[in-house]
């Protein structure tokens, strides 16, 4: 089948195409039993009329006799009238002797080779620009004194042979056309039954509310199970974005509402100042306000994303030591600006793992966004190849055991004295879940606890 078929067959309705499967192959069929119905009845009346042939050839060579040293017939009319049927046809005999010399008859007629049975053989043969049925019997005399071999050949035109064939073909025709148009109307009704199914669930799906997402909850066969299973599980995964989409929305609304309230009434008692010393302390205001807006919306945004169950970014090779100078490196300035001593301890040569690249960076960042926001002042990243461990210390305050598990939750601040969101470790942790990455948070001087400070742990897999 062409492109171009295919394309035409693809925009027909399921209705459509089942039955050009259906019909096609039945109007086959019935094509291929006309055509043996054909055959059939032409091969029934050339044995039927062909007994006929044989009946009047026996009945001549009965009447073949040995008189004056030659053969010879008396010819009875029974002998050609059981030949005579309503066609009006034309009947030819011929006797011939052993050395197949023509002996009498109302015509020569030529010979046939021996049939099956040795006696009587049929063909078609023309004779004089005329069509005709010959048959030959081979035979002898049963006389006591003589035994000569001879051959009575009779032949007939086919008009009675056309006609009985014809009506044979007739009869079948009309059989064979009732019967096809049963079994197409058994198809289309089959069809259509078949189908009553999936027009349930087509329109069960069009009277749905657009807003609902529920499940659908409809009796179907096997097949059409499988559809509305398929289809559940779409509704299931837009459920889970839309439930997603609404927390974001939630959080974003309720987590932005009081900076920006508060961007607009520090704008709103700066316009009421005529000091313009009063002013650059309430621009100074507005820009860490917007700052850290701008940061709690990009943070929210990477939650949304991470916490998206139908987001799974592809994986790729990512080198670690990589990773961390650029993290370093991208965030130096703004630590040197707030007096905070950043570093990175590398080892030599590269250190892949199997993960989202963007993501890694995004926890990194935001491990060095958090430990610069609470309290340290020297921050150090470290990448060790033994374990394969990604890690970030610093001497701030750091973090009692007890509420160790409980900053990993969104919006959860361990101390108010900070400007952080309470997002960045949730987005970490949410980051790691994604990687099968161990996230763990310890003392940075263990041994020391009156030395403060946090240690956090990325511990990859083995393998990476």
């Amino acid at each position: 089948m062409s492109v171009a078929r295919r394309l035409r067959l693809s925009h027909l309705s399921l209705y459509r195409r089942l039955m050009i499967w259906l019909l096609c192959p039945l109007l086959i069929l019935v094509a291929i039993m006309l055509l043996q119905a054909w055959f059939a009845s032409r091969e029934a009346a050339d044995r039927a009329f062909d007994r006929l042939l044989d009946a009047a050839s026996l009945s001549i060579a009965e009447q073949v006799r040995w008189q004056q040293s030659r053969l010879w017939m008396d010819l009875p009319p029974s002998a050609l009238e059981m030949l005579a049927t309503d066609a009006r046809e034309r009947v030819f005999y011929a006797l011939y002797d052993a050395r197949g010399q023509f002996v009498t008859g109302n015509r020569s007629l030529p010979s046939l080779p021996p049939g099956d049975s040795g006696q009587m053989s049929y063909g078609d043969v023309d004779s004089r620009g005329m069509s005709v049925r010959l048959g030959v019997l081979r035979s002898r005399l049963e006389g006591w004194d003589r035994s000569d071999r001879f051959e009575v050949r009779v032949a007939q035109t086919r008009e009675g042979r056309e006609a009985l064939a014809n009506q044979l073909f007739l009869s079948s025709f009309v059989n064979i056309a009732l019967i096809a148009l049963l079994a197409m109307v058994v198809v289309l009704l089959s069809a259509r039954f078949a189908l009553e199914p999936l027009t349930r669930l087509r329109r069960a799906i069009r009277q749905r509310d657009p807003r609902t997402l529920a499940p659908l909850e409809l009796k179907l066969p096997r097949e059409l199970a499988e559809l509305r299973q398929a289809l559940n599980e779409l509704l299931a995964r837009m459920r889970r974005v839309r439930a997603n989409q609404e927390r974001f929305i939630g959080d974003a609304s309720h987590q932005l509402r009081t900076p920006l309230a508060g961007l607009s009434a520090r704008a709103e008692l700066a316009l009421r100042q005529d000091d313009p010393k009063a002013w650059r302390e309430a621009l100074d205001t507005m820009h860490d306000s917007a700052a850290k807006t701008a940061r709690l919306a990009g943070q929210l945004l990477s939650l949304t994303r991470l916490n998206n169950p139908e987001a799974t970014p592809a994986s790729q090779s990512v080198d670690l030591v990589a990773l961390a100078q650029r993290c370093v490196r991208e965030a130096f300035s703004r630590c040197h600006r707030r007096g905070i001593d950043l570093g990175v301890e590398v080892p030599d040569g590269n250190l892949r793992v199997a993960a989202t690249e963007w993501q890694l960076e995004e926890a990194l960042n935001n491990l060095i966004e958090n430990a610069s926001l609470y309290g340290a002042s020297r921050i150090t990243v470290r990448v060790t190849a033994d374990p394969l461990c990604l890690m970030v210390e610093d001497d701030g305050p750091g973090i009692p055991e007890s509420q160790r598990l409980l900053v990993l939750r969104p919006f959860h601040r361990g101390q108010e004295s900070g400007s952080g969101t309470g997002l960045g470790l949730a987005i970490v942790d949410g980051i790691a879940r994604a990687h099968d990455i161990r996230l763990s948070l310890h003392d940075t001087h263990p041994d020391h606890p009156e030395r403060p400070g946090l240690c956090i742990v990325l511990t990859f897999p083995s393998g990476g």
